[in-house]
């Protein structure tokens, strides 16, 4: 007769083996590296393209605060003293009387209606290429090879333009502001005020036109550096579609699990 402890051990042996092979993972349902789930999609806008156009973006407002900047310091006195209200009177601290003071106000709204066009001009090229750098930002929140072949080639081309045309526009603006010093209406500000003492109210190249010129020439820079760095990744993708294409027409119908390794660590490629 057999031992009834040993024929229990052996009826107990088959539930574990079988619970064993169920709770291991069978290769079909393999699940991707966990870096693919805790990557976000922050983390592809602020790739190295990313950075460069997040830049782009805080220049451009740069340039925009300092022509708006500019103006403001340019605009005289007397724009200041019109701000008057109640028992706080700006007029009273002008150093201005009678019809000085009539004349400093004549040519103070001469000259800000003859910069006003750089103005305009200013703000609404900085702001256009604000916006639109934001949203090529915000579009590549996908990884370089997901990314449309026409987003990249319109990303190129708009940072390739934008790097010329902020090399245009400063010197336009440049040009602007020193033809507007020129003039005989600045030339009058410029003695009434220094004769009342305030010689930074002059007719030469102020501090905010200066800045105006130098962010817009880091913001060229920018779009210039942006431009080959999305040219390099072009390139990347399209090689990277070139050798996956290769790669399907000389591998087997059959998926394996090594397919899906080989489909993750593709995506360092680029």
């Amino acid at each position: 007769m057999s031992d009834p402890s040993r024929h229990r051990q052996q009826n107990e042996r088959p539930p574990s083996q079988s619970r064993s092979a169920a709770a291991r993972p069978r290769p079909s349902q393999r699940r991707p590296p966990r870096e693919e789930y805790e990557e976000s999609k922050c983390s592809y806008m602020c790739s190295r393209r990313g950075i460069v156009l997040i830049c782009a973006v805080l220049t451009n407002a740069l340039v925009l605060i300092c022509v708006v900047a500019a103006m403001m310091s340019m605009s005289g006195m007397s724009a200041a003293g019109g701000l008057s209200s109640g028992s706080f009177n700006l007029d009273a601290q002008l150093p201005f009387e009678g019809t000085e003071l009539q004349q400093v106000r004549d040519l103070d709204m001469q000259y800000s209606q003859m910069r006003a066009p750089g103005v305009y001009g200013g703000v609404t090229f900085s702001l256009v290429m604000g916006v639109v750098s934001l949203l090529f930002v915000v579009s590549g929140g996908k990884p370089a090879y997901a990314l449309p072949r026409r987003l990249l080639i319109g990303t190129l081309a708009f940072q390739a333009a934008g790097a010329v045309a902020y090399v245009v526009a400063v010197a336009l603006y440049l040009h602007f502001v020193t033809g507007v010093n020129s003039t005989d209406v600045c030339k009058k500000r410029e003695r009434l005020y220094a004769g009342r003492g305030h010689t930074w109210m002059n007719c030469s190249v102020s501090g905010g036109d200066a800045a105006v010129a130098l962010f817009g020439v880091i913001t060229a820079i920018l779009y210039a550096a942006g431009a080959f760095l999305t040219y390099v990744t072009l390139r990347n993708v399209t090689d990277f579609h070139r050798e996956q294409q290769q790669r399907n027409s000389t591998r087997t119908h059959t998926h394996t699990p090594s397919d899906t390794n080989t489909q993750y660590s593709d995506k360092t490629y680029i």
